[in-house]
């Protein structure tokens, strides 16, 4: 029987380890490392419960049967797939979670009543399939070899000297990300659950808990562009209006893709993607010289273009911003 009443400091006795997680040392990576920041809705009242609770063994163990669900029904290979005939969330249901967590197999724990473990730490339980989307979109899940490329890519964005080379990287990295999307089984249960989000408060919730820290990483990366290449926002425009425009082309190019792979919009043989085209049209359209700024908004600069000769005929001072080198420090 639960006890619903219990606080923190009633938490098994096997959960009082130290910081280095002892007891979940040989479960692999990434479920040996420390989730306490990437489970934040985890019921426990305070902080230090909620970090305890993050590390407990079994708490990764019923992340790893929540994990072999969503490849199962969510995959671009899925054994079981979601179709007109199953509810969405039918596959990860807390019964389906519990079943799995007692097939997981070892070195995972598998013993107890899954469903209520599940309950224990998550309520109401559309909190587990928001901390379940952001464990599996966690960095310390993508492949080392696509991380190692992006850290590159990231610093041909940055600190690139060519403007050939600024474009090639933003084509690399909206066709790597795109189609990275397209395989991961977390980004297309998050795409399906926009769809539905406005008919249902839960999973309008878990839609929008999915983008927290998504953006935030984007915007840290968008920012030091700027600033490296001396770039400024069009008056009225904010990096959140940068990021989300961004965003929502990638969320929309890669729905397509799915929906429609004869459609074009993503070309492995070239390594393109429609992505990388609207990042190039947004970067040029929303952005513009920090030390020669219009002042124009964005609504200004195009109706000046289509105003009348004399007006937005000339090359765009952006776009010479983008192709030269980045700052240096005088």
């Amino acid at each position: 029987m639960e006890n619903w009443d219990r606080d923190d400091s009633d938490d098994l006795d096997d959960m009082r380890e130290p910081r280095s997680h002892r007891r979940k040392r040989d479960l692999p990576f990434p479920y040996n490392q420390d989730l306490s920041g990437i489970l934040p809705r985890l019921n426990r009242r305070t902080v230090w419960g909620r970090a305890r609770l993050a590390n407990h063994r079994v708490t990764a163990s019923l992340l790893a049967a929540g994990m072999r669900l969503l490849e199962q029904h969510f995959g671009p290979c899925a054994e079981r797939p979601v179709t007109s005939k199953s509810l969405l969330l039918g596959p990860l249901s807390q019964r389906c979670v519990g079943d799995a967590f007692g097939a997981n197999p070892e070195p995972f724990d598998r013993h107890g009543d899954g469903a209520g473990l599940l309950r224990d730490r998550w309520t109401p339980y559309s909190n587990f399939i928001v901390d379940l989307i952001n464990f599996a979109m966690w960095k310390e899940n993508y492949r080392p070899e696509f991380r190692t490329q992006r850290a590159a890519n990231t610093r041909r964005l940055v600190h690139g000297r060519d403007g050939r080379e600024f474009v090639r990287a933003v084509h690399d990295i909206a066709h790597r990300h795109t189609t990275d999307g397209m395989d991961m089984p977390s980004v297309r249960l998050g795409l399906a659950l926009m769809t539905v989000a406005d008919a249902d408060e839960e999973i309008a919730r878990i839609a929008s808990g999915i983008y927290a820290d998504y953006l935030g990483s984007w915007k840290e990366l968008y920012a030091a562009v700027l600033r490296e290449r001396g770039l400024r926002l069009r008056q009225g425009l904010t990096l959140d209006d940068l990021a989300n425009a961004l965003s929502a082309a990638n969320d929309g190019v890669t729905l397509r893709a799915l929906g429609d792979p004869a459609s074009g919009v993503v070309d492995d043989a070239r390594r393109r993607s429609l992505t990388g085209t609207v990042t190039l049209a947004v970067i040029h359209a929303f952005l513009e010289p920090e030390n020669e700024p219009s002042g124009l908004s964005l609504e200004q600069a195009v109706a000046a273009r289509f105003g009348g000769r004399g007006q937005g005929g000339g090359a765009d001072p952006a776009a010479a911003a983008i192709g030269g080198p980045p700052r240096t420090e005088a």
